[in-house]
């Protein structure tokens, strides 16, 4: 699954480096350091998504969204799931106002999801920088703000799909599939499920009712038998849940990839340290001849 991490971090690399300062390049580093070594499978990277309006800095919206964050990351030591809103009273202005909620995968401990909220809510300041909306998808948890209030709201946009590159002709694989992802639809919370060779895994985000939880599970299911074709594992992430099947070792095949992977990810960061020892030298040669 750490190949993942090798597209997406390719993608920001460009567009993140430019909006950086000195300060904001060396802390930078060490997201992709922890990452690229894959040291918890919580942190691999799925997908991310920045808003393209920008909000100006020392604004109210601005002090609402840093609250929000830090009581993200604060509440993810205590609960799985919360959500928030801030500054919407009578007294703020509409635009001020700052929604947001994280979520972390049903099976994770509680130490284990406040390290993955607190490296997410850490990694959507470097890739979202200024933006009115970021969401930030990692393996292990899921965390998002808007400046529109998002919150209960039945949401069934998908937002990223995975087909593995191999398939399966096995039609008892996809008889016991079916099975998989029918029970999978029928509960609600995080439930994993196996048969056979075929595991799988879904979940809502905890502000929606049963019923929507049941209709997002119901459009997650439908699309991962129908976007990928015959694939041995697929990925469906819509707004407010997920489903995930895949043959049982399939991602044990993916530990094949790490090496490639953490290679990359170790030329990027070697690049922005030069760049950051580039800069440093040339404000002290400034210094110096100035």
């Amino acid at each position: 699954m750490c190949k993942s991490l090798h597209k997406h971090t390719l993608l920001f690399f460009a567009d993140t480096l430019q909006a950086l300062s000195l300060p904001s390049i060396l802390l930078f580093l060490f997201p992709l350091l922890q990452t690229s070594h894959c040291l918890s499978k919580a942190h691999v990277f799925i997908y991310g998504g920045c808003s393209q309006n920008k909000y100006q800095p020392n604004t109210p919206f601005q002090g609402n969204l840093n609250s929000l964050l830090s009581s993200i990351s604060s509440s993810s030591t205590q609960f799985s799931y919360n959500s928030f809103a801030m500054g919407n009273g009578t007294s703020s202005p509409p635009e001020a106002s700052a929604y947001g909620l994280y979520q972390c995968r049903g099976d994770l401990s509680m130490p284990e999801c406040a390290e993955c909220v607190q490296s997410a809510v850490g990694q959507l300041g470097l890739i979202c920088v200024d933006g009115y909306g970021a969401q930030l998808q990692l393996d292990g948890c899921y965390v998002r703000y808007e400046n529109v209030d998002f919150l209960g709201k039945l949401d069934m946009t998908m937002f990223f799909k995975k087909c593995s590159p191999s398939t399966s002709n096995d039609d008892e694989f996809f008889r016991r599939r079916d099975d998989v992802l029918a029970d999978l639809q029928s509960g609600v919370g995080f439930r994993v499920r196996s048969l056979g060779i075929v595991e799988g895994v879904a979940q809502c985000t905890g502000d929606l009712s049963a019923g929507d939880c049941a209709a997002c599970l119901a459009e997650a299911v439908g699309k991962l038998k129908n976007v990928c074709g015959s694939a041995a594992a697929v990925d469906v992430f819509l707004a407010k849940c997920y489903a995930r099947y895949w043959a049982s070792g399939y991602y044990a095949t993916d530990s094949s990839n790490e090496d490639e992977v953490g290679k990359t990810v170790a030329i990027i960061v070697g690049v922005l340290a030069g760049v950051a020892l580039f800069i440093v030298l040339l404000s002290f040669l400034r210094r110096t001849l100035g």
